[in-house]
């Protein structure tokens, strides 16, 4: 197209000096040259944005290429990452299974320690059991929290309070600990339990470990020492044919594990409570269990009603 400006302008040129050009002709070039001029213009400007749209998908390609090594690095980070955690999974897994299968002749943990936990569990025997044969504490369900929650009841906090004084007594100071948590097979259906994130048993579980775990170390329980898991419904102790059963394995087990943690463990101060003066567990209002017809109440009551006939929306 520049080629055929100049050509024109050269004819135009030529006819000049000769002199002899009609003015029609004259007109026409000049006309001719100036429509050149514009399309030349035109195509320069057209040049340009392709040339500025060339380079705009050059450095798209560019910022593909950047954005994909980073996302290959991040995959990569985070399947080491999960590896890592899969790996802390199986060693908790495998460290409460010896603890739970470690059936022995003898008191798993040393005798003034059990006859403490014995004790504990004697002054609270609705909320807590103790299996001196495997050094595990039991928390019922049912009156540790609040139906369909991982908020713990009042009086699963003070008796926790007591519980935190022993494990970091001398006796106990440098075991470690597991925290587990256990439902039955009821599955979570009720809304508002869903909504307030404990979207299966899974999460109930769970979270209701980490709720005695971190009552624990406010308690001042080193959470070095502090393992927390969740199994849901997969590791019952009773059958779930019956409510019996069902009330049974709801529970969050605190291992008492045979192995030392490695660093100091916080030890409690002097406001610590003697175990003779532990004062009763503050009492609870009754309300409906969330996994069966039964009343929760403070541990000196002794009221329960008939599970419902029909199926209830109680998870």
């Amino acid at each position: 197209m520049a080629r055929k400006h100049l050509l024109s302008l050269a004819a135009f040129g030529m006819l000049m000096a000769g002199g002899c050009v009609s003015q029609e002709k004259y007109t026409a070039l000049k006309l001719d040259r100036d429509r050149y001029a514009e399309q030349l213009g035109q195509a320069q400007n057209e040049a340009s944005a392709a040339r500025s749209e060339a380079d705009a998908y050059k450095n798209q390609l560019a910022n593909i290429g950047v954005n994909g090594n980073s996302r290959e690095a991040m995959v990569l980070n985070l399947t080491k990452e999960n590896g890592e955690l899969r790996g802390q999974l199986d060693d908790i897994n495998r460290r409460y299974a010896d603890a739970v299968s470690k059936v022995g002749t003898g008191t798993a943990l040393p005798p003034a320690l059990t006859n403490e936990l014995s004790a504990f569990a004697q002054q609270n025997p609705q909320l807590v059991d103790f299996d001196d044969k495997r050094g595990i504490v039991k928390f019922k369900s049912d009156l540790t929290f609040a139906p369909g929650s991982s908020e713990l009841t009042s009086a699963a906090k003070g008796a926790i309070g007591r519980f935190a004084e022993i494990l970091n007594s001398p006796a106990a100071g440098g075991y470690e600990l597991m925290v587990a948590g256990h439902t039955d097979d009821t599955k979570v259906v009720n809304p508002a339990t869903i909504q307030a994130g404990h979207k299966n048993n899974w999460y109930l579980s769970a979270h209701r470990a980490i709720s005695v775990g971190n009552e624990l170390t406010s308690q001042r329980v080193n959470p070095q020492r502090i393992a927390v898991t969740g199994y849901a419904d997969q590791r019952p102790v009773a059958s779930n044919a019956n409510e019996a059963g069902k009330q049974q394995n709801r529970r969050v087990e605190v291992l008492i594990l045979p192995t030392q943690v490695r660093s100091k463990a916080i030890v409690a101060g002097a406001h610590q409570r003697p175990a003779a003066a532990a004062p009763a567990p503050a009492p609870v209002q009754s309300k409906p269990n969330k996994d069966s017809g039964k009343i929760a109440t403070t541990p000196g009551d002794q009221i329960s009603v008939p599970a419902p006939t029909t199926p209830a929306l109680n998870k």
